[in-house]
């Protein structure tokens, strides 16, 4: 790791904390006029994943930010007249297209050295560019086939295909078709002012790593490398350039940096009261969360069962800045279930109830059942708080 200059600034605890609420678009009055294009623009990525229990994650992270934006609102801002494209940051993520240009450095990588092993028949790339070329946006199966048949990963040539182009940067995910991807030409799909991959290495990384801090507010080196999924050393080569300024944040044990603008003034504003994906950037990586809120977050929906401590898809609890509990939720035609709650004591009865309520709202339920509550003690007033 290369030597940190001295800090400009010491944080408190509280002041990080506030910062990171900040940038994430948690305190202060909602950019309601920039919508959920604003907030996309705002975070940088949307991660994207195949779980749905109220709604599917990239739904989530914006309704948590504005309120009860309508779920279609949300796909039309994500998927059409060209703003975004979908391609590898901290997972398989939504971003703004004007990022295309920064990413030239993954997809270079991936032309050197494609990440699996699937072979490729002869002539099975150039025969999918000539069929979107020909007939414009695809899925998968339009283009003959997602699989051949066999286990999961079984995919067919045409598909190991389509997937190698799109890490290429030769052809984009334009949208999601019932949750399958939409291939068209990157030609076609990306402005001609963006579709280049002239920007080096170095220029992609210090870009991301600026727009991960200003993303962050504040962050460690492993927290704003996570946020893109870089490596350190590629934060190590590109931060001194990156207008990120050291900084000291009491309880840190480890330096960090912030955004110069998220130090400019005191974050002040309404804090959001809501649950969380997840996937929600707010909380990505766990260690920042623990050091931030004093709160262990792990998504369980791949543990098993009999092993889960707080459900399949726990969402933790936004509230006054600080996060109170969580609730593996489901649905039961018009009725929200809570199957499982956590409270961390009784002062988070009034925001889950009002969480609970907001997210019935939201997904067309008219009522809320509480199935279990790990205090029991609270049972009852929750039950109270949501009728």
């Amino acid at each position: 790791m290369t030597s940190v200059p001295l800090p400009t600034a010491q944080l408190s605890a509280d002041e990080a904390r506030r910062i990171a609420l900040r940038a994430q678009g948690f305190l202060g009055a909602p950019d309601r006029r920039g919508g959920v294009r604003g907030v996309l623009r705002h975070l940088g990525a949307v991660q994207l994943d195949t779980i749905s229990v109220l709604a599917r994650s990239h739904e989530l992270i914006p309704y948590a930010r504005l309120g009860a934006v309508g779920r279609k609102t949300v796909e039309d801002a994500y998927w059409t007249e060209g703003h975004s494209f979908e391609y590898w940051s901290h997972a398989a993520c939504i971003l703004p297209v004007e990022e295309w240009p920064h990413f030239a450095f993954r997809r270079r990588s991936y032309r050197a050295r494609p990440h699996w092993g699937h072979d490729l028949p002869d002539g099975a790339y150039d025969t999918v560019i000539k069929q979107l070329r020909a007939e414009g946006p695809l899925t998968a199966t339009e283009l003959g086939g997602a699989k051949n048949g066999g286990e999961w990963w079984d995919w067919s040539a045409s598909k190991v295909a389509v997937e190698r182009a799109l890490m290429y940067g030769e052809v984009v995910c334009t949208e999601r078709r019932s949750w399958k991807r939409v291939y068209d030409l990157a030609e076609r799909t990306i402005p001609d002012d963006l579709l280049h991959d002239e920007l080096d290495d170095t220029e992609c990384l210090r870009r991301l790593v600026r727009l991960a801090g200003e993303s962050l507010g504040v962050g460690t080196r492993a927290d704003i490398a996570d946020y893109h999924r870089l490596k350190g050393e590629q934060f190590d080569a590109v931060v001194a350039d990156s207008g990120l300024v050291p900084v000291t944040v009491e309880g840190w044990s480890k330096p960090a940096w912030a955004d110069p603008q998220a130090l400019a003034s005191e974050p002040r504003g309404r804090h959001r009261t809501t649950l969380l994906s997840p996937f929600d950037s707010l909380i990505w990586e766990r260690a920042r969360t623990e050091r931030i809120f004093g709160f262990t977050h792990r998504l369980e929906a791949y543990v098993p069962k009999p092993k889960r401590v707080y459900g399949y898809f726990a969402m933790p609890l936004l509230s006054g800045g600080k996060l109170l509990g969580r609730v593996d939720p489901a649905r039961e035609g018009t009725t929200l279930v809570a199957r499982q709650v956590s409270l961390d004591s009784a002062k988070a009865v009034a925001p889950m109830a009002q969480a609970l309520r907001e997210a019935a709202q939201w997904v067309g339920c008219d009522s809320v059942r509480i199935e279990r509550v790990d205090r029991a003690a609270l049972t009852a007033d929750l039950v109270k708080a949501v009728s």
